[in-house]
């Protein structure tokens, strides 16, 4: 049976691009909140926000990892299951 690399690597510019377009928008948005003309409380809630939709983000971006990898994990116990049952299945053994 033929056995490929479960694991999938990033190039470096892809992760780059990531981490810059993150950087980017954070910095755009925190500097659009600032320069906002509205009372300070106004611009607090405005960062909180801003700080509470990263925090989910993050926490979802990782939750969706964890289920796939898991999910992964489950098809190959599966296949290990399977395997060993055509392995040992005899259709000519009574």
């Amino acid at each position: 049976m033929a056995k490929y690399n479960a694991n999938q690597s990033h190039s470096a510019s892809w992760i780059f691009q990531t981490w810059a377009s993150f950087a980017i928008s954070i910095t755009a948005t925190a500097m659009g909140i600032l320069y906002l003309p509205v009372d300070s409380w106004i611009k607090g809630y405005l960062g909180m926000g801003l700080m509470f939709s990263i925090g989910s983000t993050i926490s979802l971006s990782k939750t969706v990892r964890d289920m796939h990898e898991s999910s992964k994990f489950l098809n190959r116990i599966d296949e290990a299951k399977l395997e060993k049952l055509l392995a040992e299945y005899d259709p000519f053994k009574k």
